[in-house]
């Protein structure tokens, strides 16, 4: 997968750890640090990076990512999920934000589903102020709610419309 990311220019590689994909202790952490370690040379060659999207606190976030490389590891910062989880965005950017390599740009309620942006508890004008004040300027990917009168061209728009009167 890597060589394959690599021949097509692609820079990143998403480990979603949340849901089904959710690290629930630390002998899944132990188990996952040690099987992606085999791969940092492949990884330092290619310039691809593994980026984790993940459901823990902001210090447990940033106990985990300083155990891999800066190098070849980052993180894919999923606004939405934050706001769900009840996280403060500036605690998270404070404690991780040097590692963020995506942004996912979604919006969803506490403790519940996504929603279109604006409807939700992500307060994404804040989070995008926040990550322009540490300098960040990788991706931001919309991952929003889909339509629900099935124009989903005409709701990407108004949410990519939403985002540039955000940023």
């Amino acid at each position: 997968i890597i060589t394959s990311c690599d021949l097509l220019g692609i820079k990143y590689i998403v480990f979603p750890l949340v849901d089904n994909g959710k690290l629930e202790n630390s002998e899944q952490e132990r188990v996952l640090k040690d099987g992606l370690g085999q791969f940092d040379s492949i990884l330092s060659a290619s310039g691809i990076k593994i980026i984790f999207e993940s459901d823990f606190s902001p210090n447990r976030l940033n106990n985990f990512i300083s155990g891999f490389s800066p190098d070849n590891y980052g993180i894919n910062y999923d606004i939405g999920n934050s706001a769900a989880n009840g996280f403060d965005s500036d605690d998270e950017i404070d404690a991780f934000g040097e590692r963020i390599l995506n942004v996912h740009i979604k919006d969803r309620l506490l403790n519940g589903a996504t929603v279109p942006l604006g409807l939700g508890n992500a307060d994404i004008p804040k989070v995008l102020k926040k990550l322009n004040a540490i300098g960040y300027n990788g991706n931001c990917i919309l991952q929003t709610a889909r339509a629900e009168d099935g124009n989903h061209i005409g709701a990407l728009c108004q949410y990519r419309d939403q985002l540039i009167k955000w940023m």
